[in-house]
This record gives structure tokens, sequence and C-alpha cells, in this order.
């Protein structure tokens, strides 16, 4: 799916800013199927709403995630991942406790690291045209 080009508006500022994550399940348990992906998602969007973040698209590969996200400038990207992680990690264990006891048994659900990108990238004839066409009404 092509990523459009898309400008945000803040009280004073103007952004489009969008991220790639990859969240990578403990030990790489292929656990992330069926019902425990499709309630993963649902959480994801959950905690993204909750820091005001828009959640492009996701999709799960057995043992890691990929979140295409959007988000305003003043949003502190660890605080978003950790929280993402530790709230997606408490209720699908808390949901699946089966899952739990049989792959991931050490009460962790993702893996320590993730990785994170940006992907918004803004040609440089829109910035020149954007930054010309201030003052003008």
């Amino acid at each position: 799916k092509s990523m459009e080009y898309k400008l945000d508006k803040g009280c004073h500022s103007v952004y489009s800013l969008q991220f790639h994550l990859v969240l990578v399940v403990k030990y790489r348990k292929k656990v992330l199927v069926g019902k425990l992906a499709d309630r993963l998602k649902e959480i994801v969007v959950e905690v993204a709403e909750h820091f005001g973040i828009e959640i492009i698209e996701q999709k799960t590969d057995k043992d890691h995630i990929h979140i295409l996200f959007s988000a305003r400038p003043t949003i502190m990207l660890s605080r978003f991942v950790n929280s993402l992680k530790s709230v997606t990690s408490r209720k699908l264990r808390r949901e699946f406790p089966e899952v739990m006891k049989r792959e991931l048994w050490g009460g962790k659900f993702w893996s320590p690291s993730y990785f994170i990108a940006t992907t918004g990238q803004v040609k440089l004839e829109d910035v020149k045209r954007y930054v010309q066409s201030q003052g003008r009404r």
C-alpha cells in the first residue's frame, strides 16, 4: 500500500510524520495467529487512540507485528512504544492464558528490543512550495 502524502495541522505547526514499528515476540515464538493476532490489533488501536496516534496499517507475521502509524511532533515515541508493549502484553497474557502457559511461561510477551523508522518522506519541492505559499491569502 503506498503511503499518501498527508499534512496534519497543530496549533503552530504543519507536519507529516509516519513511522514503521516492528515488535517481536519473546524467543520468536509463533503465537501471533488467529484470535490472538486479531485481539492484538484491536489493543494496538486502543492504545494509539489514547496517545492521539493514527494507525495506518498493521500486519502480524506469526512472531512479529508491523505497525505503520502517524503521530504529532509532540508525541514521545519511546513512551508510546513502551506503553504499547506493556498494555498489549498484559491484556494478551490475561486473555490467552493457555498460550502463555505453553509458549511464554516467563511472564514476558515481547522481546526487549524493537525497530522503528520514519517513513514519511517529504519531497524538497513540496517543502519549497509550502514555504513560498506562506503569507499569501
